[in-house]
């Protein structure tokens, strides 16, 4: 029930339920930018480039062994780039824990043995915005914007062949996989580029290059630097 304004000029007393609602509810001080992208996209070195705090959402995959991990169609192969090869509750309780603590404790995945090898605490302190990257981040739009903590959510996008060669690249140097897994998963996700940049902007992420993204991500930053209540005063 709505208090109503006393004509004297007096402020409006409030029932002890309004209160009670109130206090339960402290609002929150940090905000995430998803950011999202095509495997090979430049995510992490975008996250790095902002010089936000930023959460790797690939340490919340799935482990080898899972028997709910799906398959490629017509192959053996463990299909890594399905979101059911995620884990997406346990990652949007840690994107809630931060916006809500400022820290919390993550996995530490190794993608060469496709296992959780350990655990860290992340602590953001008192940024107003942060990064949550990964190729599932897009997944996990709506269920962040329910919970109230999303800022914004971002697609990198670019060209299939340079994608194609920069993934590939990165997963020789790193030994992510055998080097036919990663040939075959390669030529996949070049030929699927353009639909999963369709697919994740259908999601809810604005799909651009890295600089108007920095332009977004700026923004945001701008936006929750002054309503965070450790904004300076």
């Amino acid at each position: 029930m709505v208090a109503k304004a006393d004509p004297r000029g007096a402020v409006p007393r409030r029932d002890a339920a309004h209160c009670s609602l109130v206090s339960s509810h402290p609002p929150i001080p940090t905000r995430v930018v998803l950011l999202c992208g095509p495997s090979g996209s430049g995510k992490s070195s975008f996250a790095a480039r902002s010089g936000l705090p930023v959460l790797c959402l690939d340490d919340f995959y799935k482990e080898a062994g899972d028997p709910t991990l799906p398959q490629v169609p017509g192959s053996s192969d463990i299909d890594w780039d399905s979101p059911a090869s995620w884990d997406a509750e346990v990652a949007v309780a840690a994107i809630e824990e931060l916006c809500r603590t400022g820290r919390t404790s993550v996995p530490v995945y190794d993608i060469a043995r496709s296992a959780r090898v350990g655990q860290e605490a992340l602590d953001i302190e008192r940024a107003p915005v942060f990064i949550a990257e990964g190729i599932f981040a897009a997944d996990i739009v709506d269920r962040c914007r329910e919970i109230g903590v999303l800022a914004d959510a971002i697609c990198l996008r670019g060209r299939p062949s340079t994608t194609f060669r920069r993934r590939l690249v990165r997963d020789l140097r790193e030994g992510r996989k055998s080097v036919p897994f990663l040939l075959r998963r390669g030529w996949r996700l070049m030929r699927a580029e353009r639909a999963i940049v369709a697919r994740q902007a259908a999601l809810g992420a604005y799909p651009c290059g890295g600089e108007e993204a920095l332009g977004r991500v700026a923004s945001a930053l701008t936006s929750y630097r002054t309503s965070s209540p450790f904004a300076p005063r």
